[in-house]
Parts: structure tokens; C-alpha cells; sequence
């Protein structure tokens, strides 16, 4: 297995469909193929990989999958397959996170030229970008009295 060219291939599919989350106007259509033709694809790619490595059908190096150590993680992020398998999974959470974002963001007006700085800190460190739009939309959620 070409863990390499799986790798770029997440990564690209990662980049186009984040570009047209902040660019392009979010027409229904477009929302719907980022979720199942990004976030959906990023997520079969993880799933078959995880499998795939999980039963034996593609070797993936020493040591296993063993997430209740520090030492077990390492060794699972050791290995080309335990690199490329990890990052689409950032890949597909971070960006189902934008597009929640994105999509909270339009129904509480907040404008696009705000959303896009956001959607970027979001695409280049997921965790972090979430927590500044929750502190972010906080008070116009409180002030429309709905806490969705």
C-alpha cells in the first residue's frame, strides 16, 4: 500500500473542499457534496484503512494499536499507515467541524469576512478554531434566546 499517495490524496480532497467552505457561495447543493463527497469520502477512506490495517490485510508496522498508553499511541503514529490513517481522521473531523461552523455561523447572520479567519484557524488546528467560534457566537445565541 502507497501510504504516501493516500496521504495526498486526503490532503488534497481536504484542501478543495475547505476552499470552497470559505469561498464559494454555500448554495445547498454545495453544503451537501462537502459533507458526503468531502467529509463522507475523508470517513470511508479512515474506515478502510483502519479495517484494512486492523485485520491484517495491509501491514502496518510494529506494535499494534494500543491507545491506553503514550507509548502506545507513538508507536501506532510510527508507521507510514498509522501517519496517513491518522491524519484523514483529523482531516475528516476538523472539516465536518468547519461545515458545522459554516452552517451555524449563515443561520446566526454572523458575516463571512468573520467566518473566514475562523474557518481557517479551524482547517489549520480544528480544536482551536472551534473553541474561538464558541466564545465567538456565544452572545448572539444567548441574545436570540436559543442555545443551539
Amino acid at each position: 500500500m502507497d501510504w504516501s499517495l493516500v496521504f495526498n490524496a486526503v490532503n488534497l480532497l481536504a484542501l478543495v473542499a475547505w476552499i470552497a467552505l470559505i469561498a464559494l457561495p454555500r448554495w445547498p447543493a454545495l453544503l451537501s457534496g462537502i459533507l458526503y463527497l468531502g467529509v463522507g469520502l475523508l470517513c470511508l477512506i479512515y474506515s478502510g484503512g483502519l479495517i484494512a490495517v486492523l485485520s491484517g490485510l495491509v501491514p502496518a508496522g510494529e506494535g499494534g494499536a494500543d491507545f491506553t498508553t503514550i507509548e502506545g499511541v507513538r508507536s501506532i503514529f510510527s508507521s507510514d499507515a498509522g501517519v496517513a490513517i491518522g491524519w484523514t481522521h483529523y482531516l475528516a473531523f476538523d472539516l465536518f467541524v468547519g461545515l458545522w461552523i459554516a452552517r451555524d455561523a449563515d443561520a446566526k447572520f454572523f458575516s463571512r469576512w468573520l467566518q473566514a479567519p475562523i474557518l481557517l484557524v479551524t482547517f489549520m488546528a480544528g480544536p482551536l478554531g472551534l473553541f474561538i467560534w464558541l466564545l465567538v457566537r456565544e452572545p448572539r445565541a444567548r441574545a436570540s434566546g436559543r442555545w443551539q
